[in-house]
């Protein structure tokens, strides 16, 4: 290939890079971390850590004391005791006022004299940050859409970064020259981990950008070809049952444990995880029963469809039963989220998601490298600004997230809308690193940034056992491996950001003097001063 072909893809790479890199960072860094999101459940909720989980019976007196106490409520959720949490669960949003304010949220649970009570502990930490990961918190559908963007974007830096290292594959794949060019250290390290780990790449460029632009890419088909009938014909793959009106006639609903055995009679293999309910208190009322399957499928779950006052089963979707369409979407969902194996997959996806992050996070410092004007001190303006963006952004999202973590087990406990404050944390932390990022010089930016990651990261372990008692050791001998293994990771991530800040304040004062991660000249003198000087 003739040089001025890979100049250009070289070219296509680093700017979509740069572009979208800030996006990917977050969505890799906060995706390695929600790929045990319903693992972290038990960790944000002391209460739930019993490993007791209630009988069916609470389930049935859960859902009658919701009828009785709010008879109007038609269409609400229920997550019954297990896969979720130990103890059964409704989520119902109340109709919107006459004002048109959206109706309050509710988490019902059954109270030990039988009523319905809020859950108090109503943390949202894994849950957030699962959003970030597919949104950086933008509301509405405009995050998702963003990310859908970013992910086919991702896909053109791919396909262009794996043309430009072809000419060199066989001789610097698994090179790693570690010496005093840190640019070729950083480059290396870059073309390796993006190399070996391709094909995940790959996959998440494809699933992120089908789940993200999906509708947006089916609306030229939808209004010039289908003249607007291929979302009916598709409802099937994207819905469990179609919304039909109520009869307005008055029909007692089954119990819930009714409903289960039905459920698991029309689908055996089915371990519900979750229930809808619409139009519940009458005859045509129905429940989607959500739930994962037992057989080995890439659409790891199932569903059924039963009339709410005769049980009547309207619908049966099973990996053996879906059409085609509706095996990809779901298969889509499972490839994206690790759902479709078991805890070793999850961890190698984890891991293959904090490398991920590394990538752009280098990606953006090989751009600052190559544009630095190595024969003057003063740099360009677009690197100083790229390099505390960078520090800003990425640093920042890492510091946020350990902000959060420890906001869940230092907010008071009776909190009301504890999940709220969560949320206001992280993005508060968030905006103040990147803010601080762009008053300080980068390498000072950096250091500090990542020595407030390692000291917030190294408390949540301290944080955990002064709330809970649970801590490292105790959950080790009590065979408890999420808590373990949240305590462990927290404090390997606490040395890493620590040996990170060292690393980079040694860079600060020992590298090239002529690099926007450069100490002051000062700075520089006095810490050559104090190597030279006796003790």
């Amino acid at each position: 290939m003739r040089a001025s072909t890979l100049r250009r893809f070289l070219a296509v790479h680093t700017w979509v890079g740069v572009v979208a890199g800030f996006f990917l960072f977050m969505a890799f860094y906060c995706g390695a971390i929600s790929v045990f999101r319903v693992e972290l459940h038990r960790w944000e909720r002391p209460a739930e850590r019993s490993g007791v989980t209630e009988p069916l019976a609470r389930a049935d007196a859960l859902f009658a004391a919701m009828r009785a106490q709010h008879p109007g409520a038609d269409a609400f959720g229920f997550q019954p005791a297990g896969k979720e949490g130990p103890v059964s669960v409704i989520h119902w949003q109340e109709k919107p006022a006459a004002d048109g304010r959206e109706g309050a949220d509710h988490d019902l649970v059954l109270a030990a004299d039988g009523t319905l009570t809020e859950r108090r502990e109503a943390s949202v930490l894994a849950d957030f940050i699962y959003r970030l990961h597919y949104s950086a918190g933008i509301p509405g559908p405009w995050g998702m859409y963003l990310f859908g963007l970013v992910s086919v974007l991702y896909g053109l830096a791919l396909v262009s970064g794996v043309i430009v290292f072809l000419p060199v594959l066989a001789k610097d794949l698994f090179a790693l020259r570690v010496g005093h060019n840190l640019k070729r250290l950083w480059q290396d390290a870059h073309n390796v981990i993006g190399t070996l780990s391709l094909p995940f790449h790959v996959l998440y460029a494809w699933t992120g950008a089908i789940l993200g632009l999906g509708l947006l890419l089916l609306a030229p088909l939808q209004y010039l070809v289908y003249d607007g009938k291929l979302l009916p014909i598709l409802q099937a793959d994207f819905e469990l049952a179609a919304d039909t009106k109520p009869s307005g006639v008055t029909a007692q609903p089954l119990p819930v444990s009714d409903l289960l055995s039905r459920a698991a009679l029309a689908a055996p293999g089915i371990r519900p995880t979750y229930l809808s309910f619409h139009h519940a208190g009458d005859r045509a009322g129905y429940v989607e029963v959500y739930g994962d399957w037992a057989g080995k499928s890439v659409m790891h779950n199932a569903g059924v469809v039963l009339g709410t006052a005769d049980g009547e089963v309207r619908r049966v979707l099973t990996p053996d039963t879906a059409s085609p369409g509706t095996v990809m979407l779901r298969g889509l969902y499972a490839l994206h989220f690790a759902t479709y194996g078991g805890v070793l997959l999850k961890w190698l996806y984890f891991v293959l998601g904090l490398a991920g992050a590394f990538l752009f996070y280098t990606g953006n410092l090989l751009w600052i490298e190559a544009r630095r004007k190595r024969r003057q001190p003063a740099q360009t303006a677009g690197s100083l600004w790229m390099a505390r963006a960078t520090v800003g952004v990425c640093i920042g999202c890492m510091v946020g997230v350990s902000a959060c973590f420890l906001a869940n087990k230092l907010l008071p406990a009776g909190l009301e809308a504890r999940g709220v404050w969560e949320e206001r944390i992280y993005f508060f932390t968030f905006v103040a690193c990147i803010g601080w990022s762009m008053l300080r010089r980068p390498v000072q930016a950096a250091q500090e940034l990542l020595t407030l990651a390692a000291l917030l990261t190294l408390a949540l372990p301290i944080a955990n056992a002064l709330q809970t008692g649970d801590h490292l050791i105790a959950s080790a001998l009590r065979g408890d491996g999420v808590l373990f293994a949240v305590d462990t990771v927290a404090l390997l991530a606490a040395w890493a950001f620590w040996r990170m800040a060292r690393a980079t304040r040694r860079r600060g004062r020992h590298g090239d003097s002529h690099s926007v991660w450069a100490l002051p000249p000062s700075s520089n003198t006095e810490a050559q001063v104090a190597v030279e000087s006796p003790p």
